[in-house]
């Protein structure tokens, strides 16, 4: 079999945190040719991580503007990357997730003809608008997708209630990958980034930043973090602002007098990860930051309605604490003073998989291009 030529495409810190380790199996394999192809989003973000990974894009759509928008993101990657596929011609296009520039990647693949493989597919909320526009931006992908790498069983009954069953493999999360793998170091030190930090404090990492979030329901997330450190005058939360002007324009007005809530810049995963792992508790509104809990058994509560993770609350490290003030400082006091508490949500099985998922993807591929010769047959 002629080398599979495989183009992973991604923009965001967060799909390339998943996407990298992916892409270092892949060319570990003769059987690939990789073509790495990034958007340009967030570029300082973006590229901390593939720095860390030492991935070198081949192409760079470079797409960054000023004010950029979901319709912008959407016409400048369709209308950049159409040039690379014409050129490159690859096999296979490989997507990561729900973001935007999953979404018009896969749209523009399908342009062109060319199958897509949806890495961490299957994942649904059931609610068009929360998370807004990804629970959207999956269905899409969904339906122009040619092979699915899934997480877990329940994202295999998700895809079969909407009659998807072909080409469907259980891989477990790459963001499992680039925790046990490539980021948590026993010896990190903490101080690069916090450099009064003390022992004795006990740690809560926060991120807080989606579109759905923004405004109203922000804000009461940044006034539980003011109460949460108020009463509890052990704790120390770091929370990384995302570059984003609408949240920081939130978050900074209402959190920078306070002494115990350290507001930094967005940080690498090898930073994050390791903050996370010295954490005793997760406040988010990220996905995968959602994984990193499981994986490094830390309570997480997770400051949105609803997740599409739903396996991370059945288990039991994780549960819904909304955007409502008084709740989240609720479950917040019940996790920081009830050990019993505490310690059955930091018990809990990691659902997510077991690290190897870019293996089981790359096994995937070879066995989808052994069945469909040259990957043109869905």
């Amino acid at each position: 079999m002629n080398k599979i030529k495989v183009m992973p495409i991604f923009g965001t810190r967060p799909d390339a945190i998943k996407m990298c380790p992916l892409v270092l199996e892949l060319k570990k394999r003769e059987e690939f040719k990789t073509v790495v192809c990034v958007t340009g989003q967030h570029r300082q973000m973006l590229h901390s991580v593939l720095d860390l990974y030492r991935v070198k894009p081949d192409y760079d759509l470079d797409i960054m503007r000023e004010a950029q928008t979901i319709e912008t993101i959407t016409s400048d990657v369709l209308e950049k990357l159409a040039p690379v596929l014409q050129k490159e011609k690859p096999d296979i296009v490989l997507v990561h997730g729900d973001t935007t520039t999953a979404f018009a990647s896969a749209l523009s693949a399908f342009y062109h003809k060319i199958p897509v493989g949806h890495v961490e597919a299957g994942l649904r909320s059931y609610d068009i608008y929360s998370p807004y526009p990804e629970e959207m931006n999956r269905k899409l992908i969904s339906a122009l997708t040619n092979i699915f790498f899934i997480p877990t069983e329940l994202c295999r009954e998700q895809l079969r209630r909407e009659n998807i069953t072909e080409n469907v493999y259980v891989t477990g999360n790459t963001e499992i990958d680039a925790v046990k793998k490539y980021t948590v170091r026993a010896d990190y030190d903490i101080k690069s980034i916090i450099p009064d930090y003390d022992e004795n404090w006990r740690l809560i990492f926060v991120t807080a930043h989606r579109r759905e979030n923004l405004g109203a329901p922000l804000e009461n997330i940044c006034m539980a973090l003011k109460t949460i450190a108020q009463k509890h005058r052990d704790v120390m939360i770091v929370y990384p602002v995302h570059l984003n002007p609408a949240v920081r324009n939130t978050v900074f007005p209402l959190l920078s007098d306070c002494e115990r809530i350290k507001l930094i810049d967005p940080i690498g995963p090898m930073d994050a990860h390791n903050i996370i792992a010295k954490s005793e508790l997760l406040l988010t509104d990220s996905g995968g930051i959602q994984e990193d809990a499981a994986a490094l058994s830390i309570p997480c509560v997770v400051l949105r309605r609803e997740t599409e993770r739903p396996e991370g609350i059945e288990c039991g490290v994780a549960v819904l604490g909304g955007t409502d003030k008084d709740r989240i400082v609720k479950i917040t006091d019940t996790l920081l003073n009830d050990k019993k508490a505490y310690e059955k949500m930091a018990n809990a099985k990691n659902p997510y998989g077991d690290g190897n998922s870019s293996k089981y993807i790359a096994d995937a591929l070879t066995e989808y291009f052994t069945k469909n010769v040259g990957g043109n047959k869905k």
